[in-house]
């Protein structure tokens, strides 16, 4: 019977860490936000044991932070950390773009182009939890049609870090475009199976889109920031969007 209880406990801490994850990487969570058990428990309708389990494994994964007596916050990751995972990002996220390629169809197309809809109309209506949530769908919808899991559990594993920090995103580093909206550029490239156009689409994505995030960042951290990389040609600017 203990045994039993066991497996039960694991299963449902699990399934309390694969929630709480997905929060996180949907910025759902503000950095330095604290996490209670007791709260957390009551909120879910199940015992602390679970809930405090699954913290644990958070905070082995780098996207909480245990303080003196048990408590636990949502870490916040400073500018040179998120530059680095960013540059990680930079590229894990497109190769895991093309890996995904020889398996979109129109179908699939035409869902990722409603996402991005609802994403601009999100930002228009300034319902900005819900446009941190359709930018993760729009990226992850991708990058899980590469059929690579460990690939796609090491990019949660850096977006669970950095998706609290996106919280800032809007309205202090509200993404700009010099042209149309790089998702645009991303659809296209998908639709025309264009390699080079995907990955510098999904690229300028990260630069362009998170240039004002950076700025923002370092303005109150009170520092400057290299360049994410070297200055391209005109024509390549022209197609680069948010983190």
């Amino acid at each position: 019977m203990s045994n039993l209880s066991e497996i039960q406990t694991t299963s449902l801490s699990s399934q309390i860490y694969l929630q709480l994850r997905q929060q996180l990487m949907s910025a759902r969570f503000q950095p330095g936000e604290r996490l209670k058990i007791r709260e957390l428990a009551q909120r879910l309708g199940t015992s602390e044991t679970p809930v405090r389990e699954a913290l644990f494994q958070l905070v082995k994964d780098g996207a909480l932070e245990m303080k003196p007596g048990y408590y636990i916050r949502v870490r916040r990751v400073n500018l040179r950390e998120y530059v680095e995972l960013r540059d990680i990002r930079l590229v894990l996220e497109p190769y895991a773009a093309l890996q995904a390629l020889p398996h979109l169809d129109a179908a699939f197309l035409k869902k990722l182009a409603v996402i991005h809809d609802k994403l601009v109309d999100a930002e228009q209506r300034q319902d900005y939890p819900a446009a941190l949530q359709h930018n993760y769908d729009f990226h992850f919808s991708v990058y899980r049609r590469s059929g690579m899991p460990h690939l796609i559990e090491i990019l949660e594993r850096l977006w669970i870090q950095v998706g609290p920090l996106l919280t800032f995103l809007y309205p202090h580093g509200h993404p700009t475009y010099e042209g149309p909206h790089q998702h645009v550029y991303i659809l296209k490239a998908l639709a025309e199976r264009d390699e080079a156009a995907v990955r510098r689409a999904f690229e300028q994505d990260l630069i362009e889109g998170g240039r004002n995030f950076l700025d923002y960042l370092a303005e109150i951290e009170g520092k400057e920031i290299a360049p994410a990389e070297p200055e391209k040609s005109p024509k390549a600017r022209k197609s680069r969007r948010a983190p």
